[in-house]
């Protein structure tokens, strides 16, 4: 009875697997590794080392780890959870991140929630939400008047365009957004970026992407605008 049991387990294991990585798009477990250099007004010119990790649990849900460490001395986590829901044309997705960014240089912390529906096709990906920061001074005393600072609401908006279907072993594409993975900007203050990837076999992944912040007073990341450079690979389970 148990031989049996073994047999049918490991003749079904293939379609297990094929059944966690349908659609468009990566589904596979991933880890990525970047170096970024960057530059804003507020840090001067520092470097990045991202490390992000991808788990499709099941065709119908998946989360995301992304941690930042950076020699500016502000370092940044964040988890997200995605439901996803395969449509006739297109995925829709509702996103949730938790992000903690510690910038020990200037001893302050900041936590913040976001929620997001979003859609997307082979070339578009579409979100549309809101998210909740709350953000502290390390020095702050328990025993004094001092509150924290709360932003109730902050519209969270990311258009991505994709040259090529997002299936494909390269691709170029083009995001507006306030957001990113280590960064949730106020609803005026857009990102602009570019990413590429190439596919260099069925396991490593080559990425690229830049970043531009033209952005103005009141920036909690950059005064007046921020550059970033990355390049990385991908390994894919």
């Amino acid at each position: 009875m148990k031989k049996r049991i073994l047999i049918l387990f490991f003749s079904f294991c293939p379609l297990l697997l094929m059944a966690a990585n349908p659609g468009f798009g990566t589904r596979r477990y991933s880890i990525t590794g970047m170096v970024e250099y960057s530059y804003n007004t507020t840090w001067g010119h520092h470097g990045n080392f991202d490390v992000q990790a991808l788990m499709p649990i099941n065709p119908h849900f998946e989360m995301q780890a992304n941690l930042q460490f950076s020699t500016a001395n502000v370092h940044t986590g964040m988890v997200m959870l995605r439901p996803k829901f395969e449509l006739p044309v297109g995925e829709l997705f509702l996103e949730t991140d938790l992000m903690y960014s510690a910038q020990a240089r200037t001893q302050l912390g900041d936590i913040t929630a976001a929620i997001g529906l979003g859609y997307r096709m082979d070339h578009v990906s579409v979100t549309l939400g809101s998210f909740f920061r709350v953000m502290d001074d390390w020095n702050r005393s328990w025993y004094s008047n001092e509150t924290y600072m709360v932003e109730p609401f902050n519209l969270l908006y990311r258009i991505e365009v994709f040259c090529r279907p997002q299936d494909n072993n390269w691709n170029l594409s083009f995001m507006f957004s306030n957001i990113d993975d280590y960064h949730m900007e106020r609803m005026w203050q857009p990102l602009f970026s570019v990413g590429a990837w190439y596919d260099i076999n069925e396991h490593w992944r080559l990425n690229f992407g830049a970043q531009c912040k033209p952005t103005g007073m009141f920036h909690l990341d950059a005064s007046f605008y921020g550059a970033t450079a990355r390049a990385g690979f991908s390994y894919r389970f």
